[in-house]
């Protein structure tokens, strides 16, 4: 299954928060042992309930978590540690009101809890009380001088809120490091365009999108002020250009049609309370760059908490809890995006992923169904449900649900090259070698032989190796297919599966000690792999290793492979490889010259 581009703060303007930010949770509230746990609350008392919900924290039940540190909290109501576990974890799992009444605890009992104090500020700031909040937030920066940049931003929101536009821009002026001017004049130009001054906002917007053209936010910032201010042709250009820097995302589609009707957008942030919830929206995208979902997930409920309609950040916290395997709460979440919203088709596949891996393949299959009967060409949603059925190993039923989508498709591009891959790989499984050829290569052809991104490099690689790995393995167009592995190793030097196919192809030309070199460079990439050790262990008795062929065969037999691969391998087991044929040695014949 292919994944939605998180495209919407970049590396750049990320690593820039990331120097500033301060709210930092304590590790105790965020990590411990794994494990699962009984919901028993009453029985446990509170040493139970508390080593319950260390338990649960570590396996990612945050329900579990805030339910268990509640219960010991209540019998253990002194303790400082289990009263700072609660307080997060209520944070975690959306009970902000709960949070909020536990931060007045932490703060009372510990001045420098900075997120108690950020708590307190956001619950001030959706009331209004700007000035309190304002207070709240100098408390979270502590006797820190040097002002944090994302504390700064707090704050000056609050001097919005108060009708200090100057005051609000002074404090984000302060910040003059090159890596942090595209994230302060982003802030800036949204502070300049609630308060009306929209000169001021556009000279930001605009500086803070030239920076980085392909920052989503940037983008649709500054287009919507273009268009409330009667500039609808730069509007639609900004959005044009967007898409052309990331095909296939539908993310801005909504405006653009909003622009083609002649209508007028709203702005990003229309009051303080949005402008603050693009700050958590922020710091939550960096905690998901980070690999950080707890604390990107506390600032997204923070954000949810001040614009709660919002729904990017309702499709990111599903998302967060998709990368902790909290897989029910993913697909609740996802629910809650309406079909006709921009989000309403990447929640739909969402959903169905993770009703997918709660074991719920009938429901996820059936979702999915409805989604391409309504919108046939939606490619994530075609490779979702064909992904499914190739899990299966349905073949059959993948190949159709390809064949369905490119019929759907009016212009091939290249975008389209996954249908493609994915209906050669639903031929390739069924045995239909003669048509599943075609489609491999017309995927390599629909993509662009110099990947301009990561991205593109990691789709060529993919194609590459999945093509010259199964000519290879059927003894066909060895030399080209050494010459395309070599180019997919280079493309994607730490994919063992791609280095594995390289020491496949010495192992099929018969140059055994330069297989032994690569197939152990990917086994070290990927430990856990059945085939790349199964393909080592070949390869070291070719080369006289025959004690660790016999262990990588038995380390193969242990990760537990497919039935017929399983047969192979203990035969190996009992009797090693054959002797090396001539035909074996040498190239294969090139099947129509190739």
């Amino acid at each position: 299954m292919t994944d939605c581009p998180k495209n919407r703060l970049t590396p750049k303007a990320l690593r820039a928060l990331a120097v500033a930010s301060i709210l930092v949770m304590a590790p105790a509230a965020l990590a411990a042992p794994t494990g699962g746990g009984s919901r028993r609350l009453e029985a446990l008392g509170a040493s139970g309930n508390f080593i319950a919900g260390i338990v649960a924290n570590a396996s990612r039940d945050l329900a579990g978590a805030a339910d268990f540190f509640s219960e010991a909290l209540r019998a253990d109501p002194r303790n400082a540690e289990l009263l700072d576990q609660t307080f997060v974890a209520n944070l975690v799992d959306g009970r902000l009101t709960e949070a909020f009444r536990l931060a007045e605890r932490l703060a009372q009992r510990d001045r420098d809890n900075s997120l108690a104090h950020v708590a307190l500020g956001v619950r001030a700031l959706k009331a209004k009380d700007f000035q309190r909040a304002r207070a709240a937030f100098d408390r979270a920066g502590g006797n820190e001088r040097r002002t944090d940049l994302t504390v700064s931003l707090l704050r000056a929101w609050t001097l919005v809120g108060s009708g200090d536009l100057d005051g609000a821009l002074r404090t984000v002026d302060r910040f003059s490091d090159p890596e942090l001017r595209p994230f302060r004049d982003f802030f800036g130009g949204l502070m300049a365009d609630v308060g009306k001054r929209f000169p001021e906002a556009e000279k930001r917007l605009r500086s803070a999108y030239e920076s980085d053209p392909s920052s989503i936010r940037f983008a649709d910032a500054y287009a919507r002020l273009l268009s409330r201010r009667g500039r609808i042709a730069e509007a639609q250009g900004i959005y044009r250009q967007w898409r052309e820097r990331n095909l296939g995302q539908p993310f801005l589609d909504a405006q653009s049609l909003t622009l083609f009707k002649g209508e007028k957008l709203d702005p990003l942030a229309a009051d303080v309370s949005e402008g603050v919830a693009e700050v958590f929206y922020s710091l939550g995208s960096l905690g998901s760059a980070a690999r950080d979902p707890l604390t990107a997930l506390v600032y997204m409920q923070f954000a949810h908490y001040l614009a709660d309609r919002d729904e990017l950040i309702t499709l990111t916290i599903a998302e967060f809890y998709e990368q902790l395997r909290q897989n029910q709460r993913a697909a609740d979440t996802y629910a809650r995006i309406p079909p006709a919203s921009v989000f309403g088709n990447r929640a739909a596949i969402g959903r169905a992923a993770a009703l997918e891996r709660l074991e719920k393949t009938d429901e996820a299959i059936e979702a999915l169904k409805a989604l391409l009967a309504l919108h046939p060409e939606d490619i994530e949603a075609a490779d979702t449900l064909g992904s499914i059925y190739r899990v299966k190993k349905n073949w059959l039923a993948s190949i159709e649900v390809y064949e369905a989508a490119i019929k759907a498709t009016k212009n091939v591009e290249q975008k389209h090259w996954l249908l493609f891959f994915g209906r050669a790989i639903g031929y390739e499984r069924s045995k239909q070698w003669a048509k599943a050829e075609p489609d491999f290569l017309k995927a390599l052809e629909l993509l662009p032989p110099r990947p301009r991104n990561a991205r593109e490099r990691a789709e060529r690689a993919n194609v590459l190796n999945y093509l010259a790995y199964s000519w290879v393995d059927m003894h066909m167009n060895i030399d080209r297919s050494f010459e395309m592995l070599r180019e997919a190793v280079s493309l994607a030097p730490q994919d063992g599966a791609i280095v594995d196919s390289l020491g496949w192809a010495y192992f099929r030309l018969g140059r055994y000690e330069e297989a032994v070199r690569e197939l152990e460079r990917a086994v070290l990439l990927r430990a856990g792999d059945v085939t790349i050790n199964d393909h080592l262990g070949d390869a070291y008795w070719r080369v006289g290793r025959r004690r660790e062929a016999l262990f990588k065969w038995q380390q193969a037999l242990d990760l537990k492979p497919d039935p017929e691969e399983r047969a192979a391998i203990e035969k190996k087991l009992e009797n090693g490889l054959e002797d090396v044929s001539a035909a074996v040695t040498s190239p294969a014949p090139k099947p129509n010259g190739g």
